[in-house]
């Protein structure tokens, strides 16, 4: 325990989950909508976990991050098609209140962190969200979002993102380009979406068939340097497309990799003794069962160093 009563032993990690708001696709579309409920189901009788629903975060914090113009069309529908198919859903009145309790899902998980060390949610890591447009299947940035809350609310000077999810975080790295108080760090697919890359502070494009071993060596020596930023908060997107059985990946982690690289991003943020917030991020394999899997040992990992 640090000197600011983080990490108590004993205490539930508080997750918050927003497949409540069900919104439709249409039928073959690539997106993962099934795997949020399934993870909740996965996870909902471990007594490590807190469950809740998340709430809708307010347009105000949005406003903090995303241009007034795209939020309001969005949220009104009247955003242009082009938009909405670089976006890749259709919209819908029950996309918009998903959207919106996706951001509230980190929000909360991040006021809950700054209290008690770690909070997550089930969903959010949308970082192919611009300020003034979506991409990707991300409307808008959650983690931009929930970031310039806690600068905004608790005092936050320095904040770390983690981005270990196989797509390069592109409307992250934009939005806080040139930000001195921002440390954006990405692991990638040097080959894979988005193919036009930003700049983020730091940049490790990974060929493909990477494999655990050169993974890892490079998390590791990028977690180093991230460490000289001293983080006042830090904020993770764990996306599971990293994995050998992801339909999009292709850097070929196996499951127990990955479960090396969940701990590696844990024992770094409890030596730092600042607050983690967790978001889901990516996940396409197939079975999906075999991403929810993924996610759910992430989290299981992290109450290993923060439910005890």
């Amino acid at each position: 325990m640090n000197d600011h009563g983080l990490f108590c032993p004993g205490r539930k990690l508080r997750l918050f989950f927003c497949d409540h708001y069900p919104f439709h696709l249409p039928p073959g579309h690539k997106f993962p909508l099934a795997k949020y409920g399934k993870l909740r189901t996965e996870l909902r009788h471990d007594e490590s976990f807190d469950l809740q629903p998340a709430t809708r975060a307010e347009p105000a914090d949005i406003l903090q991050v995303h241009s007034a113009e795209y939020v309001e069309r969005f949220l009104e529908g009247t955003l242009a098609p082009t938009v909405m198919r670089r976006i890749g859903f259709p919209w819908s009145k029950e996309l918009v209140d998903r959207t919106l309790a996706s951001v509230g899902g980190t929000l909360s998980a991040t006021k809950v962190a700054l209290e008690r060390g770690f909070a997550g949610t089930l969903a959010g890591g949308t970082h192919h969200a611009y300020r003034q447009e979506g991409s990707g299947f991300c409307v808008f940035n959650d983690i931009a979002v929930a970031l310039q809350w806690a600068r905004a609310h608790a005092g936050i000077e320095r904040a770390l993102i983690i981005d270990l999810d196989v797509h390069q975080g592109d409307g992250t790295a934009a939005i806080f380009q040139g930000d001195p108080g921002v440390f954006t760090l990405s692991l990638h697919g040097e080959r894979n979406f988005p193919f036009r890359k930003q700049q983020s502070v730091v940049d490790v494009p990974l060929p493909d068939g990477t494999g655990d071993e050169a993974y890892l060596a490079a998390l590791h020596a990028v977690l180093l340097h991230a460490r000289d930023f001293r983080p006042e908060i830090v904020f993770f997107q764990a996306g599971v497309d990293t994995l050998e059985t992801d339909r999009l990946g292709r850097l070929s982690l196996t499951r127990e990799g990955l479960a090396r690289r969940e701990s590696c991003v844990y024992e770094f943020v409890s030596e730092l003794g600042v607050p983690l917030v967790q978001t889901l991020g990516g996940g396409y394999s197939d079975p999906i069962e075999l991403t929810v899997d993924a996610h759910a040992q992430s989290f299981r990992i992290a109450a290993r160093f923060f439910y005890r």
